[in-house]
């Protein structure tokens, strides 16, 4: 493995299309995956989703707690013979779940489960956006140098077909030669164009994922610091590591949480409750006996003791449902590591298949320029023609192309092995930008009583 990294590296520090040495202000892959992290709309939009699930920790805990209430009453009435009757109460009441099945427990713990689920879950979104930024990236290097091949490729033939008319006015050419090189330039022009256009929709993508349009790039290379050095060692890596894995295996566990809840909806339910008020009547006419107005404080506390019998079915089908929830979910968990480890694979793969392909397309394009410029000076002594320039530059800007194109491959192939392993993030790629930890919302609101600000202030 290691023979074959230097391998690669040699390869694109080689590279004849890439820019050698490039400008300070130049845009590095790191500072655009910094960038990425920092402003995408997407990976915030998760990040506040995991700060929604982080309160459905609290509201569980709720089942835990008492609830006091207060409650504020008036009335009037006129009777004949009665007079007039004034009453008011006003009262305090104290209520606590003393038993309820065990459901708070589980709710809680499902709502824990859930919660590491979604971090894990916006771990896998930090990955998915970092990928992309860095595809964007070496995407619009290669569009970029696809259009400038695609430019020089325009110019040459223009020349080709000034060249060919000159000799058609001497005599040592034919129309024929001037049609085959003006065809060539259209075609080119043609090409230049949706070079041109396919670069712009590159840059569009970029700004999309990044939060900025791109300027000058530098070439990047591979991560290989962080690359496993064996196929089997990046299957281990992703099982214990990655987050799409691990946030089915907390769904899981949050299914079988949820089963319990339901189960103790049908055991007996023990509540306890206490309450003080204090009341006044007015009476105004009447007998004398009931007239007058008077004022009494009141107190009562109790508990109560509910034993389910029978809910309709009610009870029964969600315990069905929630087995059927977990049965789900754990085959969601085999899904999922059969999809990581295809990705694994496949990138794997398409790595070595880009290296080989660099290695290929570098020796294609020597060998498409010799035999250019061979053809070119055949041609000048009437052993070839026309069209076999042409043909031969072709072949020179496909190989220049298809190079540039394995080049960005490589690239983005051992950033989608880092991605499959669980292994692409922040940390790992040494970015030197503060990681953003779901965990430290959790802890602010996880065990709040009250309070309408989130930790942030809002």
């Amino acid at each position: 493995m290691q023979i074959f990294r230097q391998t690669v590296l040699a390869l694109l520090t080689a590279a004849p299309i890439a820019i050698v040495a490039a400008p300070v202000s130049a845009e590095t892959i790191q500072s655009a995956l910094v960038k990425a992290y920092q402003n995408n709309s997407s990976l915030n939009s998760a990040r506040a989703g995991v700060r929604v699930t982080d309160e459905g920790v609290a509201i569980a805990k709720s089942g835990y707690r008492p609830r006091l209430t207060g409650a504020v009453s008036g009335n009037y009435s006129s009777t004949d013979g009665s007079g007039r009757i004034t009453t008011g109460s006003f009262g305090i009441t104290l209520s606590q779940n003393l038993f309820d099945g065990f459901q708070t427990r589980n709710n809680v713990k499902a709502a824990e489960a859930n919660v590491f689920a979604a971090q894990e879950n916006l771990r896998n979104t930090g990955q998915n956006v970092l990928f992309d930024a860095a595809s964007a990236f070496m995407d619009v290097i290669r569009d970029r140098q696809t259009a400038v091949l695609r430019k020089r490729n325009l110019e040459f033939l223009d020349e080709q077909v000034r060249a060919a008319r000159s000799r058609f006015e001497v005599g040592e050419g034919t129309r024929t030669d001037v049609a085959q090189a003006e065809a060539s330039r259209s075609a080119a022009t043609a090409q230049l164009s949706a070079a041109r256009a396919q670069a712009a929709a590159s840059e569009a993508t970029y700004r999309q994922i990044v939060g900025e349009a791109p300027g000058k790039l530098s070439p990047a290379s591979p991560p290989y610091q962080g690359m496993p050095k064996s196929l089997d060692q990046a299957f281990a890596r992703a099982e214990a590591n990655h987050p799409a894995i691990r946030a089915n295996k907390y769904l899981v566990e949050a299914a079988r949480y949820s089963v319990k809840s339901k189960e103790g909806q049908f055991l007996p339910q023990v509540s306890a409750s206490a309450g003080v008020s204090r009341n006044y009547r007015n009476q105004v006419g009447g007998s004398a006996l009931t007239s007058g107005s008077s004022t009494y404080n009141s107190a009562n506390i109790g508990a109560t003791i509910t034993v389910p019998l029978y809910q309709g079915g009610l009870a029964s089908a969600q315990v069905r449902q929630t087995k059927e929830q977990l049965g789900q979910a754990s085959i969601n968990v085999d899904v999922v590591r059969d999809q990581v480890r295809a990705n694994i694979s496949s990138a794997w793969n398409q790595f070595q298949a880009s290296v080989e392909a660099v290695q290929a397309n570098r020796q294609l394009v020597e060998a498409a320029r010799l035999a250019l410029n061979g053809v070119i000076e055949e041609r000048n002594v009437g052993q070839r023609t026309t069209l076999d320039v042409l043909n031969a530059q072709a072949d020179v800007i496909s190989a220049q192309v298809n190079l540039a194109d394995a080049e960005r491959n490589v690239v983005v192939a051992s950033y989608a092995i880092l991605s499959a392993t669980g292994d692409l993030n922040v940390t790992k790629l040494r970015l030197g930008v503060a990681e953003y930890k779901p965990e430290e919302h959790y802890e602010a609101v996880k065990d709040k009583w009250y309070g309408l600000r989130t930790p942030d202030g809002r």
